[in-house]
């Protein structure tokens, strides 16, 4: 998957970037400064320098034509001076038994106008989308011409290079490590509970809070984000607040996680305490302990004091015998 950024205006960036991604892992990139595809991990490559050359051929023609329909863009929507993006997001995947499948292009201009091509090898088709401008068919024959030809032999290409290449990473499953966790909310004596699911890889993961077997509504939660750990792996918490008058009503709730490297989904229910109810109760017990403790300790020192009184009178009794 590459993501293009072409940028009409003065900004502290390259006037048009590229990323090169083989699902989350960054493996090569392009700008309009240094004219160059830098790869992340080009070593590893044995094709380095085809690769380098493709990516040239590829990302040049990606400029000169991002940067002519962003121009053109402008002057047809009446846009004013000023910064203006045009990003372009393409891609292609391998289906089963790896045959090549489909390249889709998505282009948007400024985040709202967007426009998509799909080339199709198998059917031969090629298709565009939601278009911006008018296609002559000789415009369309020399399009479909690119991407039969040049964009989709090479991105398969690529991606079968690098999938060989990176297979151990991309394609490993690591399960995620679980932490339920619960903190009493002192202004409201409520109690805010979490689900952290961290460790996990791919990315994709599916978290959800339950309260009395029914999924608690996402306006409910907070969280919720994919977040990157420093290992490659990945992380993700929610959160939901429980108010005192729910507490004191006892539902029960639970977290679910259903990720690919799991055989079945994890279900752990949270063990959730009134506050108050807790509160109430230590003082309770302390309570008790001093009513137990206290005597005890009371009775030992009066019979420790009887003690030495005794010892005292015996001495005293036995000097006087002596005399």
């Amino acid at each position: 998957m590459a993501f293009a950024t072409y940028i009409i205006g003065q900004t502290p960036f390259p006037e048009f970037s590229a990323v090169v991604m083989l699902d989350d892992l960054q493996i090569m990139y392009y700008d309009s400064i240094t004219r160059q595809a830098v790869h992340r991990s080009y070593d590893d490559s044995k094709h380095y320098d085809e690769e380098k050359s493709d990516a040239g051929v590829i990302f040049r023609d990606m400029y000169n034509d991002m940067k002519g329909r962003a121009f053109y863009l402008k002057e047809h929507l009446n846009h004013t001076d000023g910064v203006h993006v045009h990003q372009r997001l393409a891609g292609c995947e391998l289906l089963n038994d790896d045959k090549p499948g489909p390249l889709q292009t998505w282009d948007a201009f400024d985040q709202k106008n967007k426009e998509e091509f799909i080339f199709n090898e198998e059917k031969n088709n090629f298709q565009i989308e939601l278009p911006w401008i008018m296609w002559d068919n000789l415009q369309f024959a020399h399009m479909k011409f690119l991407y039969k030809t040049v964009y989709h032999p090479v991105c398969i290409k690529v991606l079968q290079s690098y999938l060989q290449m990176k297979k151990n990473n991309v394609m490993r499953k690591v399960k995620p490590r679980v932490r339920l966790m619960k903190k009493t909310l002192t202004d409201s004596q409520g109690l805010q509970i979490s689900c952290l699911a961290t460790g996990f890889y791919p990315r994709h993961i599916n978290l959800t809070l339950f309260r009395d077997g029914q999924p608690v509504d996402d306006d409910q939660i907070t969280g919720g984000e994919i977040l990157p750990n420093g290992d490659g792996t990945y992380q993700m918490r929610k959160s939901l607040v429980i108010s005192e008058e729910e507490l004191r009503e006892e539902h029960k709730y639970n977290c679910t996680i259903k990720h690919l490297s799991l055989d079945n989904k994890l279900d752990i229910t949270f063990d959730v305490a009134d506050p108050g109810s807790f509160s109430q109760s230590v003082v309770f017990s302390v309570l008790v302990f001093m009513c137990v403790v206290v005597p005890i300790i009371t009775a030992l020192i009066i019979w420790r004091k009887r003690q030495a009184a005794g010892k005292c009178s015996v001495k005293f009794t036995s000097m006087q015998d002596e005399t």
